[in-house]
């Protein structure tokens, strides 16, 4: 009998139109095939605030997922809100929620884009609100190619947690997003940067596990994306409380 962690994934929320005339959560179905495959037990977190610390006391890490929409500016101290900025105020409450309960916990935090973006404003850090008004010539993070390819490449930061897991000093990255990182809190380090400068990745080294990529390991574009998920899950599962364990019979053995 072996045991797999339960691990949170926040959802994205949609209002009324397309699927359904009621508002309505979604997600790819990647997120949470990865998981699976990393022998993770992946479950949907509904955006309620109120909710989270009975989450927390369930689940045994937190994915924090991206998402077409933008942390609010004013959560890290920034002044006029840029015209390019989309907010989702309910799911960016419940999600800062977690992360804030998580990390007070030291559960393993994996932020992925957005979540990145969120996990950094948690740790004290500061976000760039539109790339291209910000870094001169700037890549195509929001790459006109497929997601499922390549973006372009990252540097990693050796002896970061991300150079530990991956066990590689570069990476070709997807990249799907209009704002990143500016700057880390105290305790955190930046363990990634694209060529353009770009912060990449972001890390705590105040915690056991809070790690944040701003690509999409999800999809595997790199063969690396999968030792993220899995360094991810074995964290989970090194830590996993009772109430988060979920037996599943071993294979008869032939």
């Amino acid at each position: 009998m072996t045991h797999l962690p339960l691990i949170g994934v926040t959802l994205d929320a949609e209002q009324p139109g397309g699927y359904s005339k009621l508002p309505w959560y979604a997600l790819r179905q990647n997120y949470f095939s990865a998981i699976v495959e990393a022998h993770g037990l992946p479950v949907a977190l509904p955006h309620h605030p109120e909710l989270a610390e009975a989450f927390l006391d369930r689940i045994a890490g937190l994915v924090v997922t991206g998402g077409a929409f933008d942390v609010d500016p004013a959560l890290y101290g920034a002044g006029e809100q840029h015209e390019t900025v989309v907010l989702k105020a309910g799911r960016t409450d419940f999600e800062l929620a977690m992360v804030r309960g998580a990390l007070a916990r030291d559960m393993p935090v994996l932020g992925i884009c957005g979540g990145q973006q969120l996990l950094a404003v948690a740790l004290g850090g500061t976000l760039v609100q539109h790339i291209p008004d910000t870094v001169p010539d700037a890549l195509a993070h929001e790459q006109p190619n497929p997601r499922t390819e390549p973006g372009h490449a990252i540097t990693i930061t050796q002896g970061t947690l991300l150079a530990r897991v991956t066990g590689v000093a570069w990476m070709e990255v997807n990249s799907a997003h209009h704002q990143a990182v500016a700057s880390v809190g105290a305790g955190s380090v930046v363990n990634a940067v694209a060529p353009d400068g770009v912060i990449e990745g972001i890390e705590s080294s105040a915690h056991r596990f809070a790690l944040g990529v701003q690509w999409h390991p999800e999809y595997s574009v790199d063969p690396q994306d999968s030792a993220i998920i899995r360094a991810f899950i074995a964290a989970c599962a090194a830590g996993v409380p009772a109430s988060a364990r979920t037996p599943v019979a071993a294979s008869a053995s032939r």
